[in-house]
């Protein structure tokens, strides 16, 4: 009985379907090819060599079952990264045109060899090591180094697809003095070098205890050294571990109906429809705005220049002038429109309003920028309209014409291109022109984030700082900009000229907002209670919280430190809980501000530290954490706040099941989420009865259900700055509300050879103490980066029928990435997926 009789025999008397089946890999008994001898020279042939030499299958190659899920487990033991290796004969195409570039007459040294095979970087030290004991192998001299025949042999063997091999060389790699025993000292010198593989420095400077760690482990009878068997088992029992937490969710997702084609997606035009309603599903709110604001622009463009189709003047200049006036008037309406998106204070109050359901108040920086686009292409048009057409024309108008149509305009003065150009209009028009050409070049990406490095002398003009100021400038744009619409030639009633009319309420409500945030700066007086210095530049700062200061989960503030700028204010994420006494942000130092707070800090950081020492208190190094008391407080740089301010994670209730994604020091607005969630999980009475606690909590808990955070960090420093929110969460969370996933990039993925080791340390150390060997907390570290399909696949298969808010912070590599994932999942399953990203 095949697949499909399976189908037909799942359905129940009444025709219903009541079982979906699953494709299983391990139902199909899948045949490979098993190498057991090799050639002379002790390496094996692949099968491409082999079928370019004519070679039939040797008597030693057979077709058989894979014997155990250990040794298909321990497959996915390597030497490289499947990027490296990837098809044979490409890579070594690869390895062959770099073995040119690096040699030295036609032989490739040993510190050459990591970058040749593609083991660059951090694993040079690594990569010397397994040059040695290929050498060894092949008992080979060093000499001069190696042909590029002999690089061809070593890569044979590290590619290898046979476990016992490539075992037998991570163990002769491990030995070295070549006795077959691995001693405590050559264990912990293999962990040495994968630690400064991986980055890892906390780990390799404990690099004696975990090598002790393994020889308890593999040692019992204290013999001093470990053999081959017993680091294969333990090498197996960790691999097979992690391939079966990997291969969990893809037997979930493997179903018939997901591997046919859906029918809305087999013709191009099918498919183009299909991803056409998808698009307008997922962005109706954005499309609306727009379409909105793109009518209003092209009606009073419209309105304009028939109006102006009927004005004297129009004799004289023709179409020009209708052109001319249409592009002044949408300018008009752009910037007025063009400052309330940065009124934060009244977007956040809107925020919690039913606007927000058809509104995109979380896109408020995108319509911004928009808006300037508008402003920029109306402006051009006014300008290249009357530059080039206008003036021309009225210069060049026979005299008798001009004094019948405009001479009271222009009190019977025929004007020249310089009469024109030092008129009020001409000399606002110029000034507002250059200022907002520079305000509009510095507010690009590429000035912005220090994308463009200007030379010594220009270098301030890239940055924040040249963003800040240079925006600010455009206070005196509004103003030129009133004054070019009063004093106009071609109208002389005032109440027809419209200027000031579009700008009043704006800028009303944008200057009301401005004063209200200095006065709250009285309000908003702070102290320092605790500064904490951790690796990676980061600052982490806590507060007292002002009565007057209420925010939710996901909020951001505004932070200026007078002794740096009197006039800077910079947006931070808060880190703490609406149910704290305080209040507290983490600050990475990505730029001239931010370092120069960073370092006044560490300065005041490390007098006390030194105060502290001739105390005999001990401190530890990475992290400098000191409460502020009174005598430290005044030597603490001066710090205002202003705010809350609204932020798309502030929302998150409204969400049945969260996934919250943070790349970095974007965690920040996750674990604001994260300590909520935790307050509400913690016991408020420790006497009172466990069980019953747990129940009470479970019936007065509001929010989502269930949540997941995914932190994908480079550095292994940075998990010192929430430490204490993951041990938290382990010994709070019973009922397991919250799962937590940390990445660690700069850590080769599980089954690579440099991170073996780590794995197997990582796994004694946490079924030992339940503490994790790279974070040093409850919460397992997962190395390389998270699958996000098969993170989204476990959510939909199983959170079904229910609204995921998915909440991202980070760099714009990943947004598309999630955005589609979002898309995708919501139009294939019964679970709906909400994307927000975080902007400032």
């Amino acid at each position: 009985m095949n697949s499909f009789d399976n189908l037909n025999d799942n359905n129940n008397n009444n025709g219903e379907y009541t079982q979906k089946w699953n494709l299983d890999p391990d139902m199909i008994d899948v045949m490979v090819e098993v190498p057991i001898i090799n050639d002379k020279k002790g390496s094996f042939k692949t099968r491409d060599e082999q079928q370019r030499h004519g070679a039939s299958r040797p008597a030693g190659m057979r077709l058989g079952r894979r014997q155990s899920k250990a040794e298909r487990g321990f497959k996915s033991l390597r030497f490289l990264d499947h990027s490296v290796t990837g098809r044979e004969v490409d890579a070594w195409r690869a390895i062959e045109h770099r073995f040119h570039q690096h040699a030295i007459d036609h032989r490739l040294p040993r510190d050459k060899f990591g970058l040749c095979i593609g083991m660059g970087g951090d694993s040079k030290d690594f990569a010397g090591e397994l040059f040695d004991t290929l050498m060894r192998r092949r008992r080979l001299c060093l000499g001069g180094g190696i042909t590029l025949e002999e690089l061809h042999g070593f890569w044979e063997d590290i590619t290898n697809q046979d476990m016992d091999f490539r075992l037998q060389i991570f163990f002769e790699m491990c030995d070295k003095n070549g006795d077959g025993k691995l001693s405590e000292s050559e264990v912990k010198e293999v962990i040495i070098l994968s630690a400064s593989a991986n980055k890892l420095g906390n780990l390799k400077s404990q690099a004696g205890y975990y090598a002790s760690m393994i020889m308890e482990e593999l040692d019992p009878d204290h013999l001093g050294y470990i053999e081959l068997s017993q680091l294969e088992a333990l090498l197996r029992e960790v691999m097979v571990f992690d391939q079966d937490n990997s291969k969990v969710m893809g037997k979930r997702t493997c179903t018939l109906t997901r591997a046919m084609i859906p029918k809305r997606y087999r013709t191009p035009v099918s498919r183009v429809i299909s991803r056409t309603v998808e698009l307008v599903h997922d962005n109706w709110k954005r499309i609306w705005v727009i379409v909105v604001w793109l009518a209003i622009n092209v009606l009073l463009f419209l309105w304009k220049f028939n109006e102006y189709k009927k004005h004297k003047g129009f004799k004289i200049m023709g179409y020009c002038l209708c052109a001319a006036k249409g592009g002044a008037e949408t300018t008009k309406f752009n910037m007025a429109l063009v400052l309330l998106p940065v009124c934060r204070s009244t977007l956040t109050s809107l925020r919690s309003t039913f606007l927000s359901k058809i509104i995109p108040f979380d896109d408020n920086i995108n319509f911004h920028k928009v808006i300037a686009v508008g402003i920029v292409i109306g402006t051009c048009i006014h300008v290249f309209m009357h530059i080039s057409c206008d003036f021309p024309r009225i210069i060049g108008c026979p005299r008798e014409k001009f004094m019948l149509l405009l001479g009271p305009n222009f009190n019977y003065h025929q004007p020249s291109y310089q009469d024109l150009a030092k008129s009020i209009p001409g000399v606002s028009g110029v000034f507002m022109l250059i200022i907002m050409g520079i305000s509009y070049v510095l507010a690009s990406h590429q000035f912005r984030r220090n994308v463009i490095q200007l030379p010594s002398p220009l270098h301030h003009l890239a940055g924040f700082n040249a963003f800040w100021y240079s925006h600010h400038l455009l206070i005196v744009v509004y103003v030129l900009f009133i004054i070019h619409g009063y004093y106009l030639f071609l109208i002389t009633q005032w109440y027809v000229k419209s200027t000031w009319m579009y700008l009043a309420i704006p800028m009303s409500l944008y200057a009301s907002e401005r004063l209200l945030a200095s006065v709250a700066e009285l309000k908003h007086s702070v102290d320092i209670i605790k500064a904490v210095i951790y690796t990676g530049n980061v600052l982490a700062l806590y507060m007292t919280r002002p009565q007057v200061f209420r925010y939710r989960s996901g909020m951001y503030l505004f932070i200026k430190c007078p002794d740096i700028s009197s006039f800077e204010w910079h947006p931070f994420t808060i880190t703490s809980a609406p149910g704290d006494d305080y209040l507290s942000c983490h600050i990475r130092t990505l730029g001239d501000w931010t370092a120069e707070l960073y370092y006044r800090f560490a300065k005041v950081c490390e007098m006390e530290k030194n105060v502290q020492a001739r105390r005999g208190s001990l401190v530890k190094m990475e992290t400098k954490a000191y409460a502020a008391d009174s005598y430290s407080q005044l030597r603490y740089p001066r710090i205002v706040i202003k705010g809350p301010y609204g932020a798309p994670a502030q929302d998150y209730k409204k969400y049945d099941i969260l996934l919250l994604i943070g790349l970095g020091i974007g965690a920040t607005p996750m674990i604001s989420i994260i300590k909520d969630v935790l307050n509400s999980i913690k016991p408020i009475d420790n006497h009172s009865d466990s069980v019953h606690k747990r129940h009470s909590l479970k019936t007065n808990r509001c929010g989502p259900e269930r949540t997941y955070f995914y932190w994908i960090t480079r550095e292994q420093g940075s998990f010192e700055w929430f430490k204490g929110v993951m041990n938290d969460i382990s010994e709070y969370d019973h009922d397991h509300v919250i799962e937590m996933h940390n990445y660690l990039t700069s850590v080769y993925e599980e089954g690579d050879v440099r991170s073996a080791l780590i794995t197997m340390v990582q796994k004694l150390q946490h079924a030992r103490n339940g503490v994790d060997v790279l974070s040093e907390s409850r919460i397992r570290t997962h190395f390389a980066r998270p699958n996000w399909r098969k993170v989204f696949t476990e959510l939909a298969n199983n959170h079904m029928a229910s609204r995921v808010g998915v909440f991202y912070c980070g760099s714009a590599t990943l947004t598309q990435t999630l955005r589609k994932l979002c898309q995708e999942f919501s139009l294939s399953s019964t679970t709906r997926f909400h994307f927000h990203k975080e902007n400032f």
